[in-house]
């Protein structure tokens, strides 16, 4: 990679001038290097020298002192000292170019990384309760968490997708009462309204089928044993349901891993008697209580109640330590903002376990707003005011969804406005992106035709000297930091920003140099610059989980 090259040249260098005496230097420092925001200002900077001439006073005389010892190197074509002792690195031409012959090659591995090789990443996200249809807030959550995953994949990790499915506790038993008020009423017996129950017609439409297949049969057991019955057969056609969608929006999950299992199995009593043996439970008022406040959360937390019956905390404890007897490494958690408080209870488990805090990850996502004209809309299962992930993708498409999804941080509020993700126009960053993509796909096939060939080995891309096509190639050369980048900041909006600044940059250059002309050499060239660039922007989108078309 080539801020690896540049940082070994930079290496050499301060080692060449503590030797000739210019510098005193005990340890080398990290050596950090960001892309200038100007184009003139090169394609990479470092403020090394700043960093190593504290207290002399003399930064750009170091930084000189470094460019006059740096190695000799293909890679570079010129450094210059800028401002108070920034070292700007311009990449030599030579380099461009091989970036440019990887890029276009399927075979190459452009754009990947091996740093997370052996090592095992479980990642659970949507988990939505399977008490109803997926709304577009659990929508932004798979787009995210899917390409959370691929990017990690990218860069060597193993990664395990996991749906953990909320099939115990009080919000199940509160839904399998609310269809069972509908199947009885369906069956003609008067029962109360559940206090806190789930309205909506999905409830009832989901009642109404359960009684059109299984007729009466439920009506007649005791309280009890209808519940367990109704809740069974709700849950799993829910979450079939549930599945259903995820399969349709392009998120595959590796394992589907029931709450309910931690009960059969004993893990909860097990995780709880863990706490114990560490003498980390105490007894208050009948019920058992997790010390946690000694772990760096605000309370200690009770993980059994008075009544026998374990807590979320319990599950939370069970669940983290089945994942680490899996043999994994790191654990990351994608949940709704609304659950910032269990972040501190877990991680003071995590800790108390001995798992370690630094192997967990919480990250909380924002909401999403829908706009409808003037209206913002909002969901909620449980008032019945639901707007579907179903819905959004039939109106929108699954590539607009996804893509919209991936725009923001998932630390700030999205707001997913429909009619721009509809429009077929430049102002729709997901179109923007793929008709180039597709643009570039229609040059190709004409290149065919005429027979210009697109061997890259063989391609004289020293031909390629308008700034429009060295713009081109140098945003070219920044696609495999920005993998790396967004894999460790699990960020895939930097893919789409990246993307979109490839589209805009392919743009200028369609304008200014045209690909297929009557000079067959520097039209060979030009289109192996296509075909590198339509396999980034391609390569891109398959990191978000987004196509890329070939007409549109």
């Amino acid at each position: 990679m080539i801020v690896d090259t540049l940082s070994q040249l930079v290496r050499a260098a301060l080692h060449g001038a503590a030797s000739d005496g210019v510098l005193r230097l005990d340890d080398v420092p990290g050596i950090d290097f960001e892309r200038p925001k100007r184009k003139d200002h090169g394609d990479f900077a470092t403020n090394i020298a700043l960093v190593v001439a504290r207290g002399t006073g003399k930064p750009r005389d170091v930084a000189q002192a470094l460019i006059e010892r740096l190695p000799a190197s293909d890679v570079v074509d010129a450094v210059e000292v800028a401002g108070p002792g920034f070292m700007n690195f311009r990449l030599s031409a030579a380099w461009l170019h091989d970036v440019v012959r990887r890029a276009a090659q399927h075979s190459s591995d452009f754009g990947r990384h091996s740093v997370g090789v052996g090592t095992k990443v479980n990642l659970e996200f949507v988990s939505a309760n399977p008490t109803g249809p997926l709304n577009v807030v659990s929508g932004r959550h798979a787009a995210v968490g899917d390409a959370m995953a691929r990017l990690l994949e990218a860069v060597g990790y193993g990664v395990t997708r996991e749906f953990y499915v909320n099939d115990a506790g009080r919000q199940v038993e509160i839904f399998a009462r609310s269809v069972e008020f509908h199947y009885l009423k369906r069956h003609g017996v008067d029962v109360a309204w559940p206090e806190d129950g789930y309205r909506g017609d999905y409830v009832a439409e989901l009642a109404e089928t359960i009684a059109r297949e299984s007729g009466d049969r439920f009506v007649d057991m005791s309280d009890d044993e209808r519940l367990q019955a109704l809740a069974a057969v709700a849950l799993d056609k829910e979450l079939s349901g549930i599945r259903s969608t995820l399969e349709r929006f392009g998120t595959h999950f590796d394992v589907w891993f029931s709450e309910r299992q931690l009960h059969a199995n004993n893990s909860i009593k097990q995780a709880v008697e863990t706490l114990e043996a560490k003498d980390l439970i105490e007894q208050r008022e009948g019920a058992k209580w997790f010390r946690s406040s000694e772990f760096g959360d605000d309370k200690d937390r009770v993980v059994v109640r008075s009544n026998g019956t374990p807590t979320y905390t319990a599950s939370d404890v069970a669940y983290i330590l089945d994942k680490v007897a899996r043999g994994f490494d790191q654990l990351i958690y994608l949940w709704g903002a609304d659950h910032h408080g269990t972040v501190p209870r877990l991680m003071a488990a995590a800790e108390a376990l001995g798992i370690g805090r630094e192997r967990v990850k919480v990250l909380l996502v924002q909401i999403v707003s829908l706009s409808s004209g003037a209206e913002t809309l909002k969901g909620s299962k449980r008032a019945g005011v639901y707007v579907l992930l179903d819905d959004l993708i039939a109106e929108v498409g699954v590539d607009a969804a996804r893509y919209t999804f991936l725009t923001r941080s998932i630390d700030a509020p999205l707001d997913f406005d429909i009619a721009l993700a509809k429009e077929q126009a430049p102002e729709n960053p997901v179109f923007y992106v793929q008709y180039a993509h597709a643009r570039i796909s229609s040059i190709l096939r004409r290149a065919d035709e005429q027979g210009i060939g697109v061997d890259a080995a063989s391609a004289p891309l020293g031909l390629l000297t308008h700034p429009s096509e060295d713009d081109l190639m140098r945003k070219l050369v920044t696609y495999e930091e920005v993998v790396l980048e967004a894999a460790e900041a699990l960020a895939p909006q930097r893919i789409t920003r990246f993307v979109e600044e490839l589209a805009s940059t392919f743009s200028a250059f369609y304008r200014d140099c045209q690909v297929l002309t009557e000079d067959a050499e520097l039209s060979h060239a030009r289109a192996v610059l296509c075909v590198a660039t339509r396999r980034v922007i391609a390569d891109g989108l398959a990191l978000l989980g987004v196509s890329s078309p070939e007409r549109m």
